[in-house]
């Protein structure tokens, strides 16, 4: 069994891991932690590497599950836009934009919500199935299990090693940027394996 967070497009390292996994468990009682991947993901752009951050209203101490998004400011519109500049003339764009785009267009009132639709979408998109639940109750730290919560973060680069390379749209000026969103394989390569 393998323990992940949820996580918003999270990176390739994180679906590599839970492919190798037999069985997969998503913490819904852990609390919110900023600047993790739970309201974040990183892109590719014309500009190189881009973080792009789902605002979320005053999570401090506050259950994953119970995380509200802000839709103060258009930040789908503009997240979407993001991502359709920097994949549109990738080699999968035509094929998945339309169901990505989809994620864009409604407004789901809580970030746990948000992300477990894109853990599903990315699935079906990758044409993989892995067997998974949801905790029923907090999962304290434990050798036991392969636990990965704070293991795939954006401060951390324990999984880049494991980073196969593939074609991506701005490598000729960046070189292979390993462990991306999931978005970059999707659009880049079309599958996870």
């Amino acid at each position: 069994m393998a323990l992940f967070s949820t996580a918003y497009w999270a990176p390739v390292s994180y679906y590599q891991l839970a492919a190798q996994a037999q069985f997969v468990q998503i913490e819904q009682y852990e609390h919110y932690q900023k600047q993790s991947y739970r309201n974040r993901c990183t892109i590719l752009s014309a500009n190189g590497p881009l973080s792009l951050v789902v605002p979320v209203l005053r999570p401090h101490q506050c259950g994953i599950k119970d995380v509200r998004i802000d839709y103060s400011k258009p930040w789908q519109q503009s997240h979407w836009r993001t991502i359709e500049a920097a994949y549109r003339s990738s080699p999968f764009f035509e094929e998945f934009n339309t169901d990505i785009h989809e994620i864009y267009q409604i407004k789901t009132p809580f970030l746990f919500d948000l992300n477990i639709k894109i853990w599903e979408l990315s699935q079906v998109l990758l044409s993989v199935s892995f067997p998974w639940e949801l905790t029923e109750l907090f999962v304290p730290l434990s050798n036991s299990i392969d636990d990965y919560r704070f293991l795939i973060h954006p401060k951390m680069k324990c999984c880049q090693e494991s980073s196969q390379l593939y074609f991506q749209v701005f490598a000729h000026k960046f070189g292979f940027t390993p462990d991306l969103s999931i978005l970059d394989l999707i659009f880049n390569k079309g599958t996870l394996f």
